[in-house]
């Protein structure tokens, strides 16, 4: 269950609480730094939701699919960083996400997972 907004939710343990949620979006699916955000309490955090994810240990990154994570148009988001957005990529369409010519994730609606679309 989303959690209700609070004045300062970006603060101790917010990294994790990200992770946690991030840990949640099943292979073949993608979900936004807005989602994730909401389900925090505050969908004006996206921004941080991506620091926090970018300052995932490695250790961790094998259980937290910080590559399902996109942007609200459904692309991925790189700032700077090339090589991280091909191994982001390369790494959905191992799990069967596809890109169309402009680099949006093929059927997105589809493939967007929130917490409300667990069945």
């Amino acid at each position: 269950m989303p959690v209700p907004p609070e004045d300062r939710i970006v603060g101790p343990g917010f990294r994790q609480k990200v992770y946690d949620w991030v840990a949640r979006v099943p292979e073949g699916s993608v979900s936004t730094y807005g989602d994730i955000a909401t389900l925090l309490g505050s969908p004006r955090v996206a921004r941080q939701v991506g620091y926090a994810l970018s300052a995932l240990p490695e250790k961790h990154a094998a259980s937290v699919p910080w590559h399902r994570i996109i942007n609200g148009q459904g692309r991925i988001s790189f700032r700077g960083d090339l090589s991280r957005a091909e191994l982001q990529q390369r790494k959905l369409e191992a799990e069967g996400v596809a890109f169309d010519a402009q680099g949006r994730v093929v059927a997105f609606a589809e493939r967007r997972w929130r917490l409300f679309s667990e069945t």
